[in-house]
């Protein structure tokens, strides 16, 4: 069967460190990276080509450097010439970025890119000062635990809401009892990033909480945005696609 041209593509960044000038070790010593392989093999299962040969492209970036390193801000320049490589491959196709951490920055600072059409951040490190206006006209889904201590779930509900102000789509939505690495409730972190990401592509459909979030004005106010993992199981019912463990 003869396969079309890809209809869309995801983008996945995993996470990395403050600092660090030196490359990611390779393969199974790259932790990080580790992590995100139940995420790529979920979304590839969930964005198999039908009977028609259109596909969803899911590639990850590859890191020259595992530290974030100031203002050098190695990881972003890694996603961006990703994204320009992925336009050369696939054409102008919409991209949404999936990350975590280290990953998930990058992926808000490049959403700029003309091919970005949305994030999804897992456990996003999200400074005070990081720029938001980027995020104008993308949509935005923050996943963070309530008990993360690496980085900041505060900090990204400020995120969710300074970039509503700048004119994003943005929801944030807190799973309880979870963790930095998403190993406690891992199943619910797969299949949530799952639904959000498909969703977000329009080839699947988003929990209808989410939709009502990421169509708040921009002077609502952070809390509206922010939305229980277990609460929308339960709206959902037990058929749904969000489990609770």
């Amino acid at each position: 069967m003869d396969r079309r041209p890809p209809s869309a593509a995801v983008l996945v960044l995993h996470g990395g460190h403050e600092n660090g000038t030196e490359p990611p070790p390779p393969g199974l010593l790259n932790l990080p990276g580790v992590r995100m392989r139940p995420f790529v093999r979920a979304l590839r299962r969930a964005t198999r080509a039908p009977e028609d040969g259109t596909e969803v492209l899911v590639r990850q970036v590859r890191y020259a450097h595992r530290g974030w390193n100031g203002a050098r801000a190695d990881a972003l320049r890694d996603a961006l010439a990703a994204l320009d490589a992925l336009g050369e491959e696939a054409g102008d196709v919409p991209v949404i970025l999936l990350g975590h951490s280290m990953g998930a920055r990058a992926a808000l600072r490049a959403a700029g890119h003309p091919l970005v059409r949305g994030v999804v951040g897992l456990a996003p490190w999200c400074p005070p000062g990081d720029p938001v206006t980027q995020l104008a006209g993308r949509d935005v889904v923050l996943v963070h635990s309530n008990r993360d201590r690496m980085t900041s779930p505060q900090a990204t509900q400020s995120l969710t809401a300074r970039a509503r102000r700048a004119g994003a789509r943005t929801c944030m939505i807190t799973v309880r009892g979870g963790d930095h690495a998403m190993i406690r409730r891992a199943p619910a972190w797969h299949r949530l990033t799952t639904t959000l990401v498909t969703g977000l592509l329009g080839t699947g459909s988003l929990p209808e909480p989410v939709t009502t979030a990421l169509g708040l004005p921009p002077t609502a106010e952070p809390t509206e945005g922010t939305l229980d993992l277990d609460r929308l199981r339960a709206e959902r019912g037990p058929a749904g696609l969000l489990p609770s463990s």
